[in-house]
């Protein structure tokens, strides 16, 4: 609806600004939202830029503006305070239009003819998803859903690293230390692959030769004619993806492809590629294989081939990338903040295989800086890190004792099915609310903050969801909304239709600048709104019952959805 009514806005002062003899391009003209309400909802600085024109200033432009203005009927009224030109709409029209236009897709934009190969993710298959992981997976799935919202074709993929060292040491404890992958009670298979990773470790620092029968592995494994071998690979890897994708599944990430890096030299592409980059002249032979990149001002050689002739993981990452180049129109990766010079290295050579244009955005990167605990918050029964399970029943743990402290009248099974939703949500929340570009220091009292964090922004959706709820139970249909009801929205029902109607809008807005935190700060905000109006504002039962309880469906609707895109449950109660 703000799209519309900004169109309306901009038509009227492109019409203005031709009847004052200074005509100004309709993209030019900009709207911005005032800092208070009592100066508008919708404002323009347009006089700015036609100041020089007609050799006025500002103010006296906007009086100008305002004295030939047609107010479209969606506003009150049209005013000029200083430089600005404030529009007020009329809530009693926009209301009417807005809720009964939002539906259980409100937010869904229309289709985009482009389709964007997304991977995140991608953890080594050596032990369980770990807290260094996690933000990966959190922006890359809440992304990949912003995207999809937008109308945007999105596939998301988990490159698997099964030729990676830290790899092998595991296959390497299984075939020659005689370690086995065994089911330990309750233990996650992907925790008792770490522990054997943990063990070739501690083994290694007493016998330095392992390290020499790790790297003959990785040789043998890459030639790949010894099938036995191949197969304890494969199996291997097969068994700590379970673990991930049940964590994932517990985080509500998913992926809809698996990617193995080993694919890439099995098919040839590595050669190809790296044969190609040679004969252009780039990639020249010194004491290994080197990819030259001062032409594109990366000072760091890459290195393609060791002296024994094996691949790199960059090697290999400049197939994957060949690859995704052709699975879709735009290639973004999800990276941690220490990946910066191997993107521009891969990027380069993608250049250099002419697969993209230098400086082109097809294939782009969001980068993110870590996450932490507070020292002491957990001790890591993994051995040298904090996993993601660990993390999770962390979360729950507390979420429980929290629920039980407020709801005495819940059975044990509820409040598990509850504080499920809450810890997991909480954490989702936590991570998606920052900037990626902001390292994170985990605080729990922040995370798990019933009044302000995501447990206020679930309750937010339970209340209303019981507000529906008890509408129902009493019979009370909902009709379609008509001012013939007499319904005037008072400041905090205009303050409530303000913040829905911006949610597609900042859908757009969010997926061209592909961020994540506006959209949780939105969740906040729309929660908040929904809770002062509903502590102020009798709903069943009042005098404008209907047009009430068709705010609160569609707060709850717009809720849901806006949660949805964060990748966090919206629950019915709490």
């Amino acid at each position: 609806m703000y799209d519309e009514i900004e169109k309306l806005a901009i038509n009227a002062l492109y019409d203005a600004t031709c009847k004052i003899g200074a005509e100004v391009s309709k993209d030019k003209i900009l709207l911005e939202f005032p800092p208070n309400h009592d100066m508008g909802d919708l404002a323009s600085t347009v006089t700015f830029q036609l100041a020089p024109i007609l050799k006025k200033s500002p103010a006296m432009i906007a009086e100008d503006i305002v004295e030939v203005i047609d107010t479209p009927n969606v506003f009150l009224k049209v005013e000029s305070k200083g430089p600005y030109v404030n529009f007020f709409i009329d809530y009693n029209t926009f209301s009417e239009g807005l809720l009964n236009s939002i539906n259980e897709d409100y937010g869904q934009l229309s289709k985009i003819d482009e389709k964007i190969v997304l991977e995140h993710t991608s953890a080594n298959p050596n032990g369980p998803l770990h807290i260094g992981h996690i933000r990966n997976s959190i922006i890359g799935d809440s992304i990949g859903r912003l995207l999809q919202s937008s109308g945007r074709e999105v596939e998301t993929q988990y490159y698997v690293n099964d030729m990676g060292r830290q790899l092998a040491m595991v296959v390497y404890g299984i075939k020659e230390l005689g370690l086995k992958i065994e089911d330990q009670g309750e233990e996650k298979i992907d925790h008792n692959i770490g522990r054997i990773y943990l063990k070739v470790n501690q083994e290694l620092e007493k016998d330095p030769s392992i390290d020499d029968g790790v790297t003959n592995l990785i040789k043998e494994y890459e030639l790949g004619g010894n099938e036995k071998l191949n197969q304890l690979f494969h199996d291997t890897i097969d068994k700590c993806l379970i673990g991930f994708k049940q964590t994932l599944k517990r985080m509500n990430v998913y992926h809809d492809k698996f990617v193995w890096e080993g694919d890439f030299i099995r098919n040839g592409d590595v050669d190809r590629y790296v044969d190609e980059m040679v004969e252009i002249g780039y990639a020249r032979m010194e004491d290994v294989l080197r990819l030259k990149l001062g032409d594109y001002q990366i000072k760091n050689d890459l290195v393609l081939r060791r002296k024994d002739g094996t691949s790199l993981y960059s090697t290999r990452d400049i197939a994957y990338h060949m690859y995704k180049c052709d699975q879709g129109d735009i290639v973004l990766d999800i990276l941690g903040a220490d990946h910066k010079l191997a993107y521009k290295q891969v990027k380069a050579a993608l250049t250099i295989l002419e697969k993209i244009e230098e400086d082109s955005e097809d294939v782009s990167v969001l980068f993110y800086e870590f996450i932490t605990l507070p020292e002491g918050s957990m001790s890591s029964r993994t051995g040298n890190f904090i996993s993601v399970d660990e993390l999770i029943d962390e979360a729950v743990t507390r979420a429980t004792e929290e629920i039980k402290s407020r709801r005495k009248d819940l059975t044990d099974e509820e409040v598990a099915d509850i504080a499920e939703v809450i810890g997991v949500g909480a954490i989702r929340f936590y991570i998606s609310r920052l900037s990626p570009e902001k390292h994170i220091k985990f605080k729990w009292e922040e995370a798990l903050n019933f009044e302000r964090g995501c447990a206020s922004i679930q309750y937010a959706h339970a209340r209303a969801s019981k507000l529906i709820q008890k509408a129902d139970d009493q019979g009370i249909k909902l009709e379609e909304l008509s001012f013939e009801d007499n319904w005037e929205p008072n400041e905090l029902e205009r303050n409530l239709v303000r913040t829905l109607a911006k949610f597609p809008k900042l859908i757009g807005e969010s997926a061209e600048i592909r961020r994540i935190h506006p959209i949780a700060n939105y969740c906040q905000e729309l929660a908040s709104d929904f809770n002062r109006f509903y502590k102020e504002n009798q709903v069943v039962g009042s005098e404008f019952e209907n047009a009430r309880l068709i705010l609160v469906e569609k707060t709850k609707i717009t809720l849901k959805n806006s949660l949805d895109i964060l990748g966090v449950t919206a629950p019915q109660r709490m």
